[in-house]
């Protein structure tokens, strides 16, 4: 039986484990064509170009030697699908109304008058047309963002407001953040177009960067389910908000379970941190132990420390049963463009269904 168990697990291990890993524990091989070919056939009729889709996601995960397992094909479209439907610049609705008025959010904080903000809008932009001629027909965060670069770029308010910082901070059919791409983009397989950040907002850059999001590291999670909170969430945000709530149980300190170990950024301890270092004694631990095994909170080998192993003991003997190691995050998603009250909990069950339908075709 416990044979049996070992065997299940190692397997649930590598199908959406989405490291290199994975092509030395004798995966069978797979040829381009019979992966292009799959891709094609789970993906909706509906979609224009699927061929192409299908060559720029085969890219993706044969460069970044991703193992195309018809789990991992099928967790790719699955976000892909609720994050865009398959359009590689999304409209967004109202997206020069959310623009303007964060602009003069901006403007507020910094304490510039909105009378000031609304002359330099209608300055004339590099395209010939005013800036807030160019906002009001924006559609998309492509859109915004070209507009941003500009009047960043050559209007002082504009630096003034943000700095030499793009506030579009996501693009492409995965929504995934131009920093992270930013950061992951040494081993990028294609010719840069002038930047990082207008890669992603093509195909084949976004669902680049997408898959490098969401399958680009390894987890020990038995069900996609946590892989799909963590894209929303930030990488092995699940793992850690099971650890958070470990934590509140062993201190019975209330903690949010929002994965972040750490004030990240910041020496100073955060709500987490200080819980846990009330339970040093208990621990056997001092502050700057636990804080150096904190900080390997974004990474696997995090769950092989002292202090992880340490605090699921105290908090398994103190609830009589084993705690889980993975638990949805219990995030609120904020943002300008969202309307609705959505969390990382609610996308995480939409793609898990989108998924689990893509696995019965």
């Amino acid at each position: 039986m416990l044979s049996s168990r070992l065997t299940l697990g190692l397997a649930a291990l590598l199908v959406l484990a989405g490291c290199s890993t994975q092509r030395s524990q004798q995966l069978p091989e797979r040829s381009e064509a019979e992966v292009k070919a799959q891709i094609v056939r789970l993906m909706p009729a509906k979609v224009p170009d699927r061929a192409g889709w299908a060559q720029d996601i085969y890219t993706a995960l044969d460069s970044q030697k991703i193992y195309p397992s018809t789990e991992n094909i099928c967790a790719v479209l699955a976000v892909t699908e609720q994050e865009s439907t398959y359009q590689v610049d999304p409209p967004v609705p109202n997206m020069g109304k959310i623009a303007q008025d964060e602009i003069l959010k901006r403007a507020a904080k910094v304490h510039v008058p909105a009378v000031l903000v609304r002359t330099a809008l209608q300055l004339r932009s590099p395209t010939g047309k005013s800036y807030a001629d160019r906002l009001s027909a924006a559609r998309t965060e492509k859109d915004l963002s070209g507009i941003f670069d500009d009047f960043i770029g050559t209007v002082p308010l504009g630096r003034t407001l943000f700095g030499s910082f793009n506030p579009v901070h996501t693009a492409g059919p995965m929504q995934v953040s131009i920093a992270f791409a930013e950061q992951q983009a040494r081993n990028y397989p294609y010719t840069v177009d002038g930047s990082i950040r207008r890669e992603v907002f093509t195909r084949r850059g976004g669902m680049y960067f997408g898959i490098a999001h969401l399958l680009g590291y390894p987890v020990s999670y038995e069900q996609p389910l946590y892989r799909f909170a963590d894209f929303n969430a930030g990488w092995y945000a699940s793992r850690n908000a099971a650890f958070q709530a470990a934590v509140s149980r062993a201190s019975g300190t209330r903690l949010a379970l929002d994965g972040d170990l750490i004030r990240y950024g910041s020496i100073m301890p955060g709500t987490t941190e200080l819980a846990v270092r009330s339970l040093g004694k208990k621990l056997d631990m001092r502050n700057p132990s636990i804080r150096s095994q904190l900080e390997q909170g974004d990474r696997l080998d995090f769950e092989q420390t002292t202090l992880y192993q340490r605090v699921f003991a105290l908090a398994e003997k103190a609830e009589g049963k084993p705690l889980p190691r993975a638990i949805l995050p219990g995030i609120v998603l904020k943002s300008p463009k969202i309307t609705r009250n959505l969390t990382t909990a609610w996308f995480a069950k939409r793609v898990d269904e989108r998924y689990q339908r893509c696995m019965k075709r």
